[in-house]
């Protein structure tokens, strides 16, 4: 299989994991350094400046947003994928919140995610 499908699998992964909610399955895909990007991080913990790295710093992360938001599901739109890179597009829902559109980036190097990047329309 070549390169950039088995990075658009890693990403059909993800998502499969993030809408069940299951940490480990979500945590295996990434490197153990990864770093992870995310404006609400910024707003919910503004001393990381929106970035964090590890996998114990994302599972944190992580955990709290399963905890606090019990309906979060994501919808995909869209997956490109490359040799290096996923751009992911998809709408994050919760309930009794406004469904949000969001892109991110996976950077991929040797099956692992080592980073992330969201960005929030």
């Amino acid at each position: 299989m070549e390169i950039a499908k088995q990075n658009k699998e890693i990403a059909l992964k993800w998502f499969k994991a993030f809408n069940e909610h299951n940490l480990e399955n979500l945590l295996s895909l990434y490197d153990d350094n990864a770093q992870h990007y995310s404006p609400k991080l910024k707003i919910r913990q503004p001393e990381t400046r929106g970035l964090i790295q590890g996998k114990n710093a994302l599972r944190a992360w992580w955990k709290d947003a399963f905890d606090r938001l019990p309906s979060l599901k994501y919808e995909v739109i869209k997956l490109t994928a490359d040799e290096e890179q996923v751009f992911m597009e998809y709408t994050r829902f919760v309930d009794g919140e406004e469904a949000l559109s969001v892109g991110e980036v996976l950077e991929i190097s040797s099956g692992k995610i080592v980073a992330s990047r969201v960005y929030h329309a």
